[in-house]
């Protein structure tokens, strides 16, 4: 079943909608993928076992859709916004992630938020070395999207997570990312934007 995703404000009277609302819209896709990327990796019997996993698994895929997201709007926006943007994109994800893990492991004596957006660090200096046009990442960083997922799994999971994520997970997560993006920020002549 496809994520259904949000492109348009229905209330426009409230006037242009900011990098942290924006972010809110993007954050909110972000989670359900990879939500439901995990629930997909789960029924194929891949073994998530422990809430710990599963949430490890999510930090993982929102991580790379965030910096997806990322390459999917530079050159949309100027440079400042689209710190901002990503900066307020990083700090809900973090959010969700920690409430969802509250909510589940009634778990409130860790900083979460923290170690997700060192998470979104690490990622983001490592995805940055790769090609990663955003209409399809590099065959490179799926694969290190893949390598990723695989360190979490089972070893009798770990053969096979790989290929699942690349060529099954990743062109839904990639071509859901792109909508939402796409409706927030449509595409300009291509000229570049001044910083």
């Amino acid at each position: 079943m496809a994520i259904r995703v949000k492109t348009i404000w229905f209330k426009q009277e409230d006037g242009p909608k900011g990098p942290e609302q924006q972010a809110g819209v993007i954050a909110l896709t972000i989670w359900k993928l990879a939500d439901k990327t995990v629930i997909d990796l789960s029924k194929s019997d891949y073994d998530i076992i422990t809430p710990q996993r599963g949430f490890t698994l999510l930090a993982e895929l929102a991580a790379f859709m965030l910096h997806l997201a990322d390459r999917m709007v530079y050159r949309r926006i100027a440079d400042a916004e689209r710190q901002v943007l990503v900066q307020a994109l990083a700090k809900r994800l973090a959010e969700i992630l920690e409430e969802n893990i509250h909510e589940v492991m009634n778990d409130h004596g860790h900083p979460y938020q923290a170690d997700f957006i060192n998470l979104v660090n690490r990622r983001g200096q490592d995805y940055a070395s790769f090609d990663f046009p955003p209409e399809q990442p590099s065959f490179s960083a799926l694969r290190y999207l893949g390598n990723c997922i695989r360190d979490i799994m089972e070893g009798r999971d770990q053969p096979w997570v790989i290929d699942q994520i690349m060529e099954l997970e990743a062109p839904e997560m990639v071509a859901t990312v792109k909508k939402a993006v796409d409706g927030l920020f449509p595409q300009t002549s291509g000229v570049p934007l001044p910083a």
